[in-house]
């Protein structure tokens, strides 16, 4: 088959962008990513999760090409929760794969900050089980929660090893010039971090902010045709899904549609875990990154969060992981963040990532989740 190539990417600064609308926030990234790769796209796929409900606007993607001058062209909304942009590069890639066009244009955008957190909280709740988790009171945070209490627990890993995932993200973020949170922080900091629920600290949770990214892709015959032909395409992608209600999952310590999505983009690329360079894997919360670490195979069970505390996974150690910052430090503009995340991989393999850079990294991976495990997308990305 065909490659589809990454021929563009634009991102926007993670951040409080009040007197910005989703348009705006959207076109910046978008209008980046057209211009570095000097085609106008096919179609638009455009990936959001609470605009509906915080901006009470439907319609995104006729709303967002339209605005962006591209009325007229196929556009399409994908909604997956937190896993929404994953999902829609899922969908974009299958696209031009397909043959079905040539060239589309994936851009993800979330406005949350104008809004209180209470009301924030509330809609991102909405990718729970809203029957038999959220009407009888479970916050997000709160399953989120039982799966880190019952994974230290189980595994006899203290509060203390657990901290070293938002300090690493901290420290990737500081020259991240895109990033929402560049400052330093320690373990103590994280202990001392309000009690969002337990064991869950504010420290360990990606702040609420605003944020745009699109990645521009296109088949392997418009590549040819392209000046400079694209240096990255997506070797491999996967998606897979799991209950969205927490309770009928086969186990609290365990996310397998990341093992099943992971496992289908691997196999699609032809390569192991052990041949990855850098990863962008999705950390909404402290957990969920040990658990996805343990899933994707770059640590036996259990033992991801000590490996973490022994140095693993750092600039230099191979694979990488968010160098960018992750959702933790970059910030996560919800149907957003899996956009970024491919974006961020491409530009490390082609060496112009604006922050900490993983030198000489050929093959990458960006996996996306939905909910606390419900939906999961994995894509590998590799050097042409």
């Amino acid at each position: 088959m065909a490659r589809v190539y990454v021929a563009g990417v634009g991102v926007t600064r993670v951040g409080r962008h009040y007197g910005r609308g989703l348009l705006d926030l959207a076109a910046e990234a978008a209008f980046r990513a057209i211009d570095e790769a000097g085609v106008e796209p096919g179609a638009v796929v455009v990936t959001n999760m609470l605009a509906s409900r915080l901006q009470e606007q439907d319609s995104l993607g006729a709303y967002i090409a339209s605005g962006i001058g591209l009325r007229g062209r196929p556009a399409l909304h994908v909604e997956a929760a937190c896993g929404s942009g994953g999902a829609g590069l899922y969908t974009g890639y299958a696209m031009v794969r397909s043959g079905l066009v040539d060239s589309v244009l994936v851009v993800g955008v979330e406005k949350m900050t104008d809004y209180p957190t209470s009301t924030v909280t509330s809609a991102l709740a909405q990718a729970a089980d809203a029957e038999y988790e959220l009407f009888y009171g479970a916050s997000f945070t709160g399953l989120n929660a039982l799966m880190m209490r019952y994974y230290m627990e189980r595994y006899g890993v203290d509060r203390d090893t657990m901290s070293e995932w938002p300090v690493m993200m901290h420290e990737n973020a500081l020259i991240n010039p895109y990033a929402q949170l560049r400052r330093r922080i320690t373990r103590e900091d994280v202990a001392r971090s309000q009690v969002v629920a337990d064991p869950i600290r504010l420290l360990d949770s990606s702040p609420i902010g605003d944020g745009a990214a699109a990645v521009l892709l296109v088949s392997e015959e418009l590549a040819s045709k392209l000046p400079e032909k694209p240096s990255v395409y997506i070797a491999g992608a996967g998606a897979a899904t799991d209950t969205v209600e927490l309770g009928s999952r086969e186990a609290l310590d365990r996310i397998p549609a990341a093992r099943m999505a992971a496992e289908q983009a691997l196999r699609a690329a032809g390569v192991r875990p052990e041949d990855i360079d850098v990863g962008e894997i999705h950390d909404a919360f402290t957990i969920n990154a040990i658990l996805l670490i343990e899933e994707l195979g770059f640590a036996e069970r259990g033992k991801a969060a000590r490996a973490l505390a022994e140095g693993r996974f750092r600039p230099g150690d191979r694979p990488t992981l968010n160098p960018s910052g992750g959702l933790k430090a970059r910030g996560h503009p919800v149907g957003a963040t899996g956009v970024y995340q491919v974006a961020e991989v491409a530009m490390q393999i082609r060496g112009d990532f604006p922050g900490v850079r993983v030198e000489g990294a050929e093959t990458g991976i960006a996996v996306n989740m939905g909910g606390d495990g419900s939906t999961l997308t994995a894509f590998i990305l590799r050097h042409a």
